[in-house]
């Protein structure tokens, strides 16, 4: 049976908000832990943290055999690390700070095999498991199900996002509200902000492109994001839960007296 991508499946559900969460710790204990929890998706996270592709590398391994979807934050484009973490198994790309047309176009191209992008061709990895897959399903899988997101985190992003969206091979897009409004110098409840997202969660939808965004690990949270109208949601990240639930037990802890 061809293999498909467990973002998209999650994103085709119709009972329940796609979920996910950030993963920022180096130990792939924490994915089996985001998996237990029964998030949809974790986005590995190399941008704000200090991983190294082998523990992206194993991340990426222990996400897909426990069912989570692994994406994969990458800083740029440089370096060759898209083509990497596309070998390691990633179910896709996620892209900071695309604010043109120009930027998703080249991402677009880092993540597609040939005539659609400049990909290369690694069967032998574990995204072609390790050689077992036909050249033909390994091609497929990365043309059809492998996905990307550019991330929208300026005005200039907000105002641009339903020409990015339809950029052939954006898959997704994901607003990041702390760098929007400390880009322009407001606070995210701030009028001026949230009519950015709102129109760039509007031009999204207007070309039939999936939006998310990333909030906190409570019902509000999720349910606040939702009614915006995004598509799928991240709750927190792996380092701030097990802080959350740290300072809880020794508050907890704390009310005992001898």
């Amino acid at each position: 049976m061809p293999r498909r991508s467990l973002f998209r499946a999650a994103l085709r559900r119709a009972d329940a908000v796609p979920l996910g969460t950030w993963v920022k710790l180096p130990a792939v204990e924490s994915m089996e832990l985001v998996a237990l929890a029964g998030f949809d998706f974790a986005v590995i996270d190399l941008e704000h943290s200090a991983m190294s592709m082998e523990t992206v590398h194993r991340h990426i391994g222990v996400a897909l055999l426990t069912g989570v979807a692994p994406i994969v934050r990458v800083p740029s484009l440089d370096g060759g690390i898209v083509q990497r973490v596309l070998d390691a198994g990633a179910e896709g790309i996620m892209l900071p700070h695309v604010d043109t047309v120009a930027q998703a176009q080249a991402a677009a191209a880092a993540v597609r095999f040939a005539p659609r992008g400049t990909r290369g061709v690694g069967s032998t990895s574990r995204a072609g498991a390790w050689g077992a897959l036909s050249r033909e399903e390994y091609l497929r899988y990365g043309d059809e199900e492998v996905v990307l997101i550019p991330q929208i985190e300026s005005a200039e992003a907000a105002s641009a996002a339903a020409a990015i969206a339809a950029v052939d091979g954006v898959d997704a897009l994901l607003v990041g509200a702390a760098d929007l409004s400390t880009g322009i110098g407001r606070a995210e409840s701030d009028p001026e902000v949230q009519r950015l997202i709102a129109d760039a969660v509007a031009a999204s939808h207007a070309v039939g492109v999936p939006i998310g965004n990333a909030g906190g690990a409570t019902a509000s949270s999720v349910e606040a994001s939702v009614r915006v109208g995004f598509d799928f949601t991240m709750m927190s990240n792996d380092a701030s839960l097990l802080g959350a639930a740290a300072r809880a037990a020794v508050d907890a802890g704390r009310t005992v007296r001898r």
